[in-house]
């Protein structure tokens, strides 16, 4: 599998995806520049977490008119894979390649911790082959993860298997008191209507190492290296 990470000024999972891709899961993995006019042939793009040029404006304000966006927007309106980790989300979502928005924390303050989360879409690549009923304990790290649409279309992403997951307890269980940063209805990440454009704010890439004491973001990975026809 040929995966491309892209870097930006001020992105700093770049290399942990990188290792969890390359050294974990063993795959073909590219670092693709901000500047690059080119995919280069990835079949996978990850646009990772950190806080793109400074986070200035809002997050992944800036990003999202890198020159290696224009090459991005047209992967995903091909049908690759685009999957974007914490700041990856929100360019993607102020590139207008997924929906909503992601708002700061309702604490007004940056988390780091863990969390849990429950897979929803069965559909979705990195989703649809996780166990449903477990709960897989992955890191967050974020002042701006509060993820926000309007009504109808959070009811027509439910539908459309678009949700992909939500925070929970470690039984499971999903309730308010498990909402880190109050995304609503607990929405952890989310896909676009075609499936292949996917957005999380929990980081699996940091639980990919027995070293760490946690391989919880395996499964994830795994599910959507697997989605990818041979």
């Amino acid at each position: 599998m040929k995966c491309g990470v892209v870097t930006f000024p001020g992105s700093n999972c770049n290399h942990d995806m990188i290792y969890a891709l390359g050294k974990i899961l063993g795959q073909d993995v590219i670092e693709l520049w901000h500047k690059d006019q080119d995919t280069k042939n990835c079949e996978l793009i990850v646009l990772p977490g950190g806080f793109s040029y400074g986070d200035y404006l809002r997050s992944g304000a800036i990003a999202r008119f890198s020159p290696i966006m224009k090459e991005v927007v047209k992967h995903a309106k091909k049908g690759g894979l685009i999957l974007g980790i914490c700041n990856g989300f929100q360019i993607l979502c102020e590139s207008g390649l997924l929906p909503g928005a992601l708002l700061h924390n309702n604490n007004q303050k940056f988390i780091c911790k863990n969390t849990y989360l429950k897979s929803v879409s069965k559909s979705a690549g990195i989703t649809k082959n996780v166990n449903a009923n477990s709960a897989y304990k992955i890191p967050i790290a974020h002042g701006e993860g509060r993820y926000f649409a309007n009504d109808e279309t959070i009811e027509e992403m439910f539908s459309n298997n678009q949700i992909l997951f939500q925070y929970c307890d470690e039984n499971g269980n999903i309730s308010e008191s498990d909402n880190p940063n109050g995304s609503i209805k607990n929405i952890a990440g989310v896909s676009n209507a075609s499936l292949n454009v996917m957005g999380m704010m929990p980081h699996p890439e940091r639980a990919v190492d027995s070293l760490l004491g946690n391989e919880d973001g395996i499964p994830l990975l795994n599910s959507l290296l697997n989605s990818i026809p041979a």
